[in-house]
């Protein structure tokens, strides 16, 4: 809530170093919403904590090892009646500089941890079990691949050989982890309900396959951020530092 409040604050998209919030304006949807932030633990304590929780390291050791770092952290919301809450189905290796990474695919694990119950009726993430086998598929990936723009009909999926009746939703209740790869073919629909549903996600690589990320453990031992931003995804974070405002209308 806290985070939530903090993006209010903003008329529009903002960003300073990897702080992010993405914003829907009240001149367009009536009212001004919050739809995901990036990097808020540079502003808020209790999630400069969370992010290197040694609960964390319990989970991804056996997977990545003892010395991780932080490629992404997100919070998205999808409040009713924003509408354009859904995602469409996609591989996140689309959002990696492959360049920057030695075998990203296999040395990154992503966790995403219902904050609120996530249901099919408030746009839970969906999977594609197996999908990791599959290689990148490109979904979504034509144009400017906006992710929250429509959805993805079934037939985009049958083309890349997926069939949609094996998606499964990811019934979550607050307090749920999932944890997914970056070639996991995933998506969810818009909030068709009366209830928020925030979902907190962190991405996390093995740190001898990069330079990039913010540091979450060093030997097992948990790392607070330092004084100035490490590159993650935002390429040009050391050209545009910010702060600045996006007012781009994507939706439209």
């Amino acid at each position: 809530d806290a985070v939530y409040a903090e993006g209010l604050k903003h008329h529009a998209t903002f960003r300073h170093g990897n702080l992010n919030f993405q914003i829907l304006p009240e001149s367009d949807f009536g009212q001004r919403y919050v739809l995901q932030a990036y990097w808020f633990s540079w502003i808020n304590s209790y999630f400069e904590e969370f992010r290197r929780n040694p609960d964390y390291l319990k989970l991804l050791e056996s997977l990545i090892g003892r010395d991780i770092r932080q490629i992404a952290q997100q919070l998205h919301w999808k409040p009713p009646g924003a509408n354009v809450t859904g995602y469409r189905f996609h591989q996140d290796l689309r959002f990696r500089n492959q360049a920057a990474f030695d075998n990203v695919a296999d040395a990154t694990v992503t966790t995403g941890l219902a904050v609120d119950r996530a249901t099919l009726d408030n746009g839970c993430l969906q999977v594609v079990p197996g999908s990791h086998k599959l290689g990148y598929l490109g979904l979504s990936d034509e144009g400017t691949g906006e992710l929250m723009k429509g959805l993805t009909a079934e037939e985009e999926l049958r083309k890349v050989g997926i069939d949609p009746a094996t998606i499964v939703p990811l019934v979550l209740e607050p307090g749920d982890l999932a944890l997914w790869g970056l070639l996991t073919v995933h998506g969810s629909s818009p909030n068709k309900s009366q209830h928020d549903r925030a979902f907190a996600l962190s991405s996390y690589v093995r740190a001898d396959t990069t330079q990039r990320g913010e540091w979450a453990f060093r030997d097992g031992v948990s790392v607070p951020l330092g004084k100035t931003p490490a590159l993650c995804k935002y390429e040009k974070l050391f050209e545009e530092p910010g702060p600045m405002y996006d007012t781009t209308a994507w939706w439209k």
